[in-house]
């Protein structure tokens, strides 16, 4: 897909909606994200392997509950992008205003519930006992936090879907270099702070997070051609959320299958204890930098995808998708090569419990096959959430990730004892069965040969003088090409 084609979209030139002008700024912040890990984990690893256990476990715990505003940031963010590629700026502000709005209620809730009862979760999800005094001041301190998580995540998915992938790309810059400032000082005692060890991390957390709201606050309320203002966050336009709803809830039943399988699978492996628990822990931070730049182009892919099928381009629409998934696949591969022949060196980095080192390694190979599966996943998921076909990601996931990711792994890892590489090999089995079906659908082109059907019918019978909108020739004739595999 060429640039001149992208920005005859609309009434406006829009050169930002390039797949590398989207994906690169979210590459530099998924990377910045995958740093401020990393650097969390190895800072953490000075306090002990435990403290990296907890850290591990309360992210998944984390990353469970965010899909209760995931629902509505998601769906909103696709509509503004289709919105926006339609030349609907007006309902896309609208969209943003309720999307913020009502994920600030639901974090508001979240930060309660955490700050009350962190040991009393903790415990119900099976952590270790000598793990809980850490887990309730992290989990007390980092989940009180959750309204900030709740304002980032949607403030960002806004921004993001309106095309300015740099400004979240920035506001991670900062929150980074703040976040590593504060751990150093916290954790070592250093430039006059106290040495708080994990709960400084949990603070420094907190407060970084504080920051970066206030920043993509800025942004919003200028992202649109009207600014917004405060007396804005009381609109609610009834038609518009049901249509968020309509899409959002599908995509938070496959985020809460996501997450809520990671974190059973996470408690089947506290089930076989600390070490095992602090190894996956390390492997998730190194197996990130393998799949990082093929998830900023499934992201970026996904946001192009929304505006061409807003915009009524479904040929174009249909070839981005094979476009960004050999690109991530040609991407993850070396990736994968790469860590599998370092990663022994690098997990020594994290750790000196050659245990934990041992186990690590054991699973580096098995993420070479891994990544393919999972770019394959991402790509053609994304790009089905795109259209708006957020339905069938959802039976996907339902099925596949809880029958196989979960219900598998139980088996495999703990009734039959083959432990952590048991468990990661029915990740990955669950990884293929649903990018597979994710491909197959994508092929099939339904959603597509609706949205034609709908633009023809409007343009009549004598078709339309435009040859690039829905990727017929000028007066009719065949619409979308036959599936072919692998077409790009």
């Amino acid at each position: 897909m060429t640039a001149k084609t992208i920005d005859s979209i609309g009434s406006n030139p829009l050169k930002k909606y390039t797949l590398w002008a989207l994906a690169w700024p979210v590459f530099i912040e998924l990377f910045l994200q995958l740093m401020l890990g990393a650097a969390d984990t190895l800072m953490v690893s000075k306090i002990s392997d435990d403290a990296v256990a907890v850290v591990g476990f309360s992210n998944q715990l984390f990353a469970a509950l965010t899909t209760l505003f995931v629902t509505v940031a998601s769906g909103a963010g696709i509509l503004i992008a289709q919105r926006i590629g339609a030349g609907k700026r007006e309902d896309a502000r609208t969209l943003a205003i309720m999307a913020v709005s009502v994920t600030s209620i639901v974090g508001l809730l979240l930060s309660v519930v955490l700050y009350l009862f962190p040991g009393e979760i903790a415990s119900a999800l099976q952590l270790p006992s000598e793990l809980l005094p850490m887990a309730q001041v992290y989990i007390s301190i980092v989940g009180g936090g959750m309204l900030l998580t709740a304002l980032m995540s949607t403030l960002s998915t806004v921004i993001r879907n309106t095309g300015n992938t740099k400004g979240p790309m920035y506001t991670a810059i900062g929150m980074n270099v703040i976040h590593l400032f504060l751990n150093y000082a916290f954790i070592y005692g250093a430039f006059g702070f106290p040495e708080w060890g994990l709960t400084g991390v949990a603070i420094s957390t907190v407060v970084s997070r504080l920051l970066a709201t206030v920043l993509l606050f800025m942004m919003y309320v200028g992202a649109f051609d009207r600014r917004i203002v405060l007396r804005d966050m009381k609109v609610f336009d009834r038609r518009l959320f049901g249509e968020v709803v309509r899409i959002g809830w599908p995509l938070g039943v496959h985020m809460s299958c996501w997450v809520l399988t990671q974190l059973a699978i996470f408690t089947f492996i506290a089930m076989l204890g600390a070490k095992e628990l602090a190894a996956r822990t390390y492997m998730n931070t190194l197996e990130s930098t393998c799949f990082m730049l093929g998830q900023a182009i499934a992201m970026a892919a996904q946001i192009q995808i929304a505006h061409l099928f807003g915009a009524g381009r479904t040929r174009e629409a249909y070839k981005a998708a094979y476009r960004a998934l050999w690109i991530g696949i040609g991407i993850v591969i070396p990736g994968s090569l790469l860590l599998l022949l370092s990663g022994g060196w690098l997990l020594g980095v994290f750790t000196s419990d050659r245990e934990i080192v041992a186990m690590g390694v054991s699973l580096l190979a098995l993420n070479l096959l891994l990544q393919p599966g999972k770019m394959l996943n991402m790509a053609m998921g994304s790009s089905l959430n795109a259209l708006g076909d957020t339905k069938f990601t959802m039976i996907t996931s339902l099925t596949s990730m809880w029958i196989i990711a979960t219900g598998l792994s139980y088996v495999a890892g703990i009734h039959w004892g083959w432990g952590l590489m048991g468990i990661y090999v029915c990740m990955i089995i669950d990884e293929y069965v649903r990018g597979i079906l994710a491909f197959l659908r994508w092929r099939s082109q339904k959603y597509l040969r609706k949205a034609e059907a709908r633009q023809q019918a409007a343009d009549g019978p004598g078709g339309t003088d435009d040859p690039g909108r829905s990727g017929r020739p000028s007066g009719g004739g065949a619409t979308l090409p036959a599936p072919v595999a692998g077409e790009v």
